[in-house]
């Protein structure tokens, strides 16, 4: 059993041979190896106890040992678990154990201690699921992606190929809701190498918290959203990350002067762009930056590099047939970390899956190219390019040239609206407090043809970010309306 293998039994090890070593550091009190594994093995008692034996589990998040536990107990049980956040509405919490069927929920689960039970798992078959998280529908109905034991596994193997190593030494921060993949990355690394997570608690501001992570606790490794980056970037000159050896960001685009102006203040590290879909288990693409050399982009977005080691990748044009040379077309990728599917949800599978040559391909719905070098260069989202008096248009060459203007010292986002007489224009937000954009339209005239230009210029003190650290384009969206 591979997930054995891969996660489990590094994870026993890690607590035979590491017991006493820190494991957490949650809300600045540190737990131990010993400590965290007990509370595992309260937990599965709890699981075994249940008046319904559920497969699938809702576990109610919290930033504390015993959430993480929870995770653990679970797998070891052979159950799954369907993340439920405690600030989302009860409709939506409601709505997802209906669809999924489950009645038992971990909630911040405080079982009593009676005896360390590592030794011996549920068996389980790599088909079984992990996990399922759900993710916004465009019907207003979530939908839930489904992750395996083989995805997980077959990640796991991917991102230890990728040559960063994680020593019982590290400190990995962990930064992530545990509604979002990157999350489970970012613990599971660490607790099969027997390294500490860091983790940043609800309700603090997450960017500065993190801050004070990096250099008074000296974390050497961590994965986090270029946005992330973007607010502490004004304290760059002040900021030492020298401790860190090691960085994934991801979660959205990666802007090539942020990560030159990081390598000055992270003088240290390794950065990485990392790169995937929920429906292909975190990361399915990865691009090593150089420090002070060449590294490949597009407007001024890092390359989302090569496919992992389980991950196969093709790029399509809209009939299906393979672009040629350096033609733009949708990236899909295949391969043991691709989500069986979504949860019962037939017409959503139908058009997100597809087969070619026997292979079983996942639609990501992003428009990308090869580079002669064998990487992948990212040009946006199909679904943000806008047809303008017939002309396709990106929105991230218009993006593009507003940070040129800007200096890439602020964050743009280019949105395509219809207008009362239901035509398509274009909006660029600016995140700055209100200011004349005069200067700035004539700038773009000299660089786009005239169907590019925006017509509506909106300046936000501080861009809205989703549960993904994303810019929440959604929510900008709406004050177009």
């Amino acid at each position: 059993m591979r997930f054995v293998k891969e996660i489990l039994e590094p994870f026993r090890k890690a607590v035979e041979t590491y017991g006493e070593r820190n494991a957490f550091y949650i809300d600045s009190i540190y737990y131990t190896y010993q400590q965290f594994a007990e509370r595992v093995s309260a937990i599965r008692g709890v699981i075994r106890a249940a008046e319904k034996s559920e497969q699938i589990w809702g576990l109610a998040l919290h930033d504390d040992l015993n959430t993480y536990a929870s995770i653990f107990a679970l797998w070891m049980e052979a159950k799954a678990y369907v993340p439920l956040h405690l600030s989302w509405p009860e409709e939506r919490i409601a709505s997802i154990k209906e669809q999924v069927g489950c009645s038992n929920v971990l909630d911040d689960c405080d079982a009593p201690f009676t005896e360390m039970d590592l030794d011996n798992w549920v068996e389980a078959s790599e088909n079984d699921l992990a996990y399922i998280l759900f993710t916004s529908g465009s019907t207003g109905v979530p939908k839930g992606v489904q992750l395996t034991r083989r995805n997980i596994t077959a990640f796991m193997d991917s991102f230890w190929k990728t040559g960063i190593d994680i020593t019982p030494n590290d400190r990995c921060m962990q930064v992530f809701d545990l509604t979002f993949d990157v999350s489970v990355q970012s613990y599971l690394v660490a607790l099969t190498r027997g390294a500490c997570v860091y983790t940043v608690p609800y309700g603090q501001v997450k960017y500065l918290y993190a801050a004070s992570l990096i250099q008074e606790q000296h974390i050497t490794f961590c994965a986090m959203a270029p946005s992330m980056l973007t607010y502490l970037r004004p304290y760059f000159d002040e900021f030492d990350a020298s401790s860190m050896k090691a960085c994934i960001l991801t979660a959205e685009a990666c802007p090539v002067d942020l990560m030159e102006a990081w390598y000055n203040c992270a003088k240290n590290t390794e950065i990485y762009d990392f790169y995937g879909p929920t429906e292909a288990t975190i990361y399915c693409t990865y691009y090593k930056l150089t420090r002070g050399g060449e590294n490949l982009s597009l407007n001024g977005i890092i390359s989302i590099g090569k496919p992992l080691a389980n991950v196969q990748a093709i790029i399509i044009r809209e009939d299906g047939s393979l672009v040629e040379g350096q033609e733009k077309g949708e990236l899909c990728v295949a391969g043991n970390q691709v989500t069986p599917g979504y949860w019962k949800n037939d017409e959503k599978n139908a058009s997100s899956f597809f087969i070619r040559n026997e292979v079983r391909y996942y639609h990501t719905g992003d428009l990308c190219y090869w580079h002669e070098s064998g990487n992948i260069m990212y040009s946006g989202r199909i679904d943000q390019q806008a047809k303008i008096q017939g002309f396709r248009v990106e929105l991230g060459e218009i993006e593009h040239h507003a940070r040129t203007f800007y200096k890439n010292e602020r964050r743009v986002t280019a949105i395509a609206f219809q207008n009362a007489q239901n035509l398509t224009e274009i909006a660029l937000f600016v995140e700055a407090q209100q200011e004349d954009s005069k200067e700035l339209i004539e700038y773009l005239r000299s660089k786009m043809p005239h169907y590019m230009i925006p017509t509506r210029i909106l300046f936000e003190p501080i861009f809205p970010l989703n549960k993904s650290e994303k810019v929440d384009r959604n929510a900008l969206k709406t004050k177009l309306q």
